[in-house]
């Protein structure tokens, strides 16, 4: 049995207020006076797990697959983006499971973090058991401690079948 093992950041800021844009983490909409400046709908929590995923079955990093130049991808849906790249990666490997943090000072994320839960392991093929989300802050420090934006950190481990 071989395993692999694949780390995922992305980084997005917070739009303008007003502007419209909607706050999607984990494919979860958050209540929030501010969305994330993004080619997709920058869910930057569904990008950093797709960029673990890519990493751990050692292939190109998202941008590789789905640029921002490549209008078939504005406002693209990120969980949909992940279960395309669950198919990529194929079937050969097995998700076992999938450690994600998000930083920010606000929103707080603990009241949706099943439903984020849910949504990922749905497009991962596996029990929301074997999904962890997480939530920190940056103790005011840098760009999330301002509230300029948000990151994500993701690891994925995959088994082979």
């Amino acid at each position: 049995m071989t395993f692999r093992v694949g780390f995922g950041v992305d980084v997005h800021a917070f739009s303008e207020a007003g502007d419209g844009r909607k706050l999607l983490l984990g494919g979860v909409e958050i209540p929030f006076e501010r969305g994330l400046v993004g080619h997709s709908d920058a869910d930057v929590l569904a990008h950093a797990i797709t960029d673990a995923l890519l990493g751990a079955a050692g292939l190109e990093d998202i941008g590789h697959y789905f640029p921002d130049t490549d209008e078939r991808f504005k406002d693209a849906d990120s969980i949909g983006l992940l279960r395309e790249v669950r198919g990529i990666v194929g079937e050969g490997w097995e998700v076992s499971n999938v450690d994600a943090v998000v930083v920010c000072e606000r929103p707080k994320i603990r009241d949706h973090r099943g439903a984020m839960r849910e949504n990922l392991a749905g497009a991962l093929g596996i029990e929301p058991g074997r999904v962890g989300v997480r939530g920190t802050t940056s103790e005011k420090l840098g760009f999330t401690g301002r509230g300029e934006g948000i990151a994500a950190q993701a690891v994925v481990l995959l088994e082979s079948r």
